[in-house]
């Protein structure tokens, strides 16, 4: 499993669902979905809170959005990871982001191989603005401490 492979290989693709994203432009969720909007992606939002997110049509489940992207990224809290994983396998998703910081996974280790046996790609623990080219002082702050403490994805 390469780590970093998998980060690359998701964001090939430009038509990618956020899941748990909010309407609150003060919040993460929404924040990192305006800025992969502006660098050319087709974010769709999937949140059964909202009818629509910065002016897109909101999905309330993945199994709506009319053609499924092949790659997801989970916003959501914990509690609902598993469930939001396995609906996007059962939609079609092949690889699945689950946002983390600091390395730290949302899934169990059992879990996470019970799904990748299943055929899915995903990435855990990592915050994607980290990987996007050109980020913010402090993710390229971020990005440079994980690697000199030798935790950043190879």
């Amino acid at each position: 499993m390469n780590r970093l492979a998998d980060i690359q290989n998701f964001f090939s693709h430009k038509q990618i669902a956020m899941i748990g994203v909010s309407q609150s432009s003060g919040e993460l969720s929404n924040q990192l979905f305006s800025e992969l909007v502006r660098r050319g992606y087709e974010i769709i939002p999937v949140n059964p809170k909202y009818e629509e997110v910065t002016g897109k049509q909101c999905f309330g489940h993945i199994h709506e959005v009319p053609q499924t992207p092949k790659a997801a990224l989970l916003m959501t809290p914990q509690r609902l990871t598993e469930q939001m994983v396995l609906e996007c396998k059962h939609a079609g998703v092949e690889i699945v982001w689950v946002y983390g910081t600091n390395g730290r996974s949302r899934l169990t280790t059992e879990k996470s191989a019970k799904i990748r046996t299943m055929g899915m790609t995903v990435i855990e623990g990592e915050c994607p603005y980290m990987f996007l080219p050109k980020s913010g002082g402090v993710h390229r702050c971020h990005a440079f401490v994980r690697k000199v403490f030798r935790s950043y994805p190879a």
